[in-house]
């Protein structure tokens, strides 16, 4: 066994465990999802960007192109809700982070 069948094996036992159900155009995945508020002051001028992303595993990436609709199964006070993906971010690792935006 090789150690990327370990890493997937682990994987699987972290996502099944851990993840978040998320919606990509309506096909059900398993991800990491997370909408971290950083504040980096700029002079004097203390700004809140919110970049929310959920991580994937490659194998769940097939198909996946930004612009397309994504739908967190969460409350709307964890970060749930319809996000569009804003660009695509491989991680070298087996998993790929979906930058998302809030949908109006």
């Amino acid at each position: 066994m090789g150690i990327r069948d370990l890493i997937r094996d682990v994987d699987d036992a972290v996502f099944s465990t851990l993840g978040d159900t998320a919606r990509i155009e309506g096909r059900e995945v398993l991800g990491m999802f997370s909408a971290p508020w950083l504040q980096p002051k700029l002079g004097r001028i203390t700004t809140a960007l919110r970049e929310p992303h959920l991580v994937i595993r490659v194998a769940d990436n097939a198909g996946v192109q930004t612009r397309q609709r994504v739908e967190i199964d969460l409350s709307e006070e964890d970060g749930g809700g319809t996000y569009t993906i804003a660009s695509i971010e491989p991680g070298g690792d087996g998993l790929v982070a979906l930058v998302l935006r809030k949908s109006p």
